[in-house]
């Protein structure tokens, strides 16, 4: 493929490179999308496939008041103020023309419905039937043939040729026999995701998460942030990331946070909580890390196991095994290995808590909830580190910064690879930030990219 052109070249085909692939093409742009991989898959296909949007029509359907502003306002509350206001702003206000983007490529997204996430004040997730990103890639990737996007699989990009000025002319992939192919670009989108698989830029900037399970795509090695920097590109909000505290032991197999959210709870080996569970998952991870064995145990009943059943990945923890049921906590915690005093006097107190006869020493409101009971359930789980979330800073149409001010002429970036709104560390992820900007700024990165290359 040496000398070949395209106006648009876009590394990475996860959801940000598919989704700035098919705005790319919209805008009428010829279009090359480079994966490592011998198909699209990318973090999104680890992922629920979940994405928050306010204002949408669904939402108006259902009844849920809802605006760009209180989004935004729930993105700057979970980050404690420490995220950029303005792209937050941004973003919120853009989400519902994302999924009206995407649903306009057949991409079958509808309103997740019966619990809030963590953070968010209204019910505003989006996704596919079966709640899984492997459905979400499956559309987009259906969406980008149809839409004639050229797509070359099993070719690893490492290495951009630049003027002196940071105007990228070329990327040189690798193919599996160790070929080397360049291709020329009009503008480039970097949408090759973070760093997260890479031991030693995690160790330099989220050293609490190093022994923490990696649950993400092996594509996670920070490719972007190193051709990024060379151009003199900005970095920001590099300790930032998604972890997820509730990983099935021996499985690999994340047992979602609405068992929480609808008043489940976690105890450590000693049958004890040690945490507000309901902060969130991302900080949760780090919790349950520190925990002795690294893991912990979400406890919950039929109620909640009903509620989870809507998603693939707790059918797929049900058919492995991960789940234990029994029809007693004695039982339960003969069956977990835990002391049966301990967690029985651990429930007890949880539901002092939901009757309001006691306060939760870890500051969590119990209050609304729906007192647990038999049939009880639990999975073992661990701490793991799904994604990063600070990277290259960018615009909003998602031109990548320069440190010292303006842009990079022809460099856009989108998912990981781009700074997101989570702010500093774990505790400022919001549920669905990483698919809000990874679709967001790929449909706003692909239509920029795609006038810039077509001027």
């Amino acid at each position: 493929m040496d000398d070949i052109h395209y106006p648009v070249v876009i590394i990475g085909a996860g959801a940000a490179g598919l989704t700035a692939a098919l705005a790319a093409r919209g805008a009428g742009a010829d279009v090359l999308v480079i994966e490592r991989d011998g198909s699209p898959r990318g973090t999104t296909a680890m992922s629920t496939g979940l994405i928050p949007a306010a204002g949408t029509p669904e939402q108006a359907a259902a009844g849920i008041a809802d605006s760009p502003a209180r989004f935004a306002a729930d993105i700057i509350a979970k980050t404690k103020g420490s995220t950029d206001p303005v792209m937050a702003a941004h973003l919120a206000a853009e989400s519902a023309a994302t999924i009206a983007f995407l649903q306009s490529h057949a991409v079958p997204l509808s309103l997740v419905d019966g619990f809030l996430y963590p953070g968010h004040s209204a019910r505003r997730m989006m996704g596919t039937p079966n709640r899984t990103g492997e459905e979400l890639m499956a559309a987009l990737a259906a969406a980008a043939s149809r839409a004639g996007v050229d797509l070359l699989t099993d070719a690893r990009a490492d290495a951009l040729d630049a003027d002196a000025d940071g105007l990228v002319r070329r990327v040189t992939v690798e193919r599996p026999d160790g070929a080397r192919e360049t291709i020329a670009c009009t503008t480039l989108i970097l949408a090759c995701c973070g760093f997260a698989g890479n031991r030693d830029l995690v160790a330099r900037h989220i050293p609490e998460m190093l022994e923490a399970t990696f649950h993400g795509h092996p594509g996670n090695t920070g490719d972007a942030l190193r051709w990024g920097e060379a151009l003199g590109a900005a970095l920001a909000d590099m300790d930032a990331y998604q972890g997820h505290g509730g990983l099935a032991w021996g499985h690999g197999i994340p047992i979602l946070w609405p068992l929480i959210m609808e008043g489940g709870f976690q105890v450590n080996r000693r049958g004890e909580r040690f945490s507000n569970e309901s902060l969130g998952y991302s900080e949760q991870a780090v919790k349950v890390v520190a925990q002795p064995e690294k893991s912990a145990w979400s406890v919950f009943d039929a109620r909640c196991d009903t509620v989870m059943r809507q998603f693939d990945d707790y059918r797929d923890a049900l058919s492995a095994g991960a789940i234990i049921q029994a029809d007693s906590l004695a039982e339960l915690a003969a069956r977990c290995g835990l002391p049966a005093e301990a967690l029985e006097r651990t429930a007890a107190q949880v539901e002092a808590c939901v009757n309001g006869a006691a306060t939760c020493p870890f500051g969590r409101d119990f209050t609304g909830k729906t007192p647990l009971q038999a049939p009880w359930f639990a999975a073992r789980v661990t701490g793991a580190l799904f994604h990063t979330q600070g990277g290259l800073v960018v615009d909003p149409d998602a031109r990548v910064l320069r440190g010292g001010g303006g842009a990079l002429p022809n460099l856009f970036a989108a998912g990981g690879a781009a700074r997101g709104i989570s702010g500093r560390g774990a505790g400022g992820y919001l549920a669905g930030n990483g698919l809000l900007t990874a679709t967001t700024l790929g449909r706003l990165a692909g239509t920029a990219a795609a006038r810039r290359a077509t001027v």
